[in-house]
């Protein structure tokens, strides 16, 4: 693939994934949100820049958080279920897979998941 092929396929993803049917994070390993996607935002409610201001820890209720978190951080990857809480205080069911990577030099984790209503 040329330079050129590469540059479009990783805008044609960004693209698909941002309003894509599953809601991705990316945070760093301080759970501060670097990155969400639209879809994520509309499921909770907040906009882009509100949910960029939380830290995973304000949006998952539960007391197990930041052992999952520390588990996530050391095996470079975790799947469960959680709680999440929108905006308006109401909570729904958050199935997802996270995984270690690395963007630009940087290493991030990626959770992608769905939601079933609670």
């Amino acid at each position: 693939m040329t330079a050129a092929e590469v540059l479009i396929q990783t805008a044609l993803l960004g693209e698909a994934v941002d309003g894509g049917p599953a809601l991705v994070f990316v945070a760093d390993e301080d759970m501060r949100y670097i990155a969400v996607n639209e879809f994520a935002c509309e499921c909770l409610r907040y906009t882009r820049d509100e949910l960029l201001d939380l830290r995973v820890s304000t949006i998952v209720r539960e007391p197990e958080v930041s052992a999952h978190y520390d588990e996530l951080l050391s095996r470079g990857f975790h799947d469960g279920t959680t709680t999440l809480t929108r905006k308006d205080g109401s909570t729904a069911e958050f199935a997802y897979r996270a995984t270690r990577t690395v963007v630009a030099g940087m290493q991030l984790y990626v959770s992608v998941g769905f939601l079933s209503e609670s």
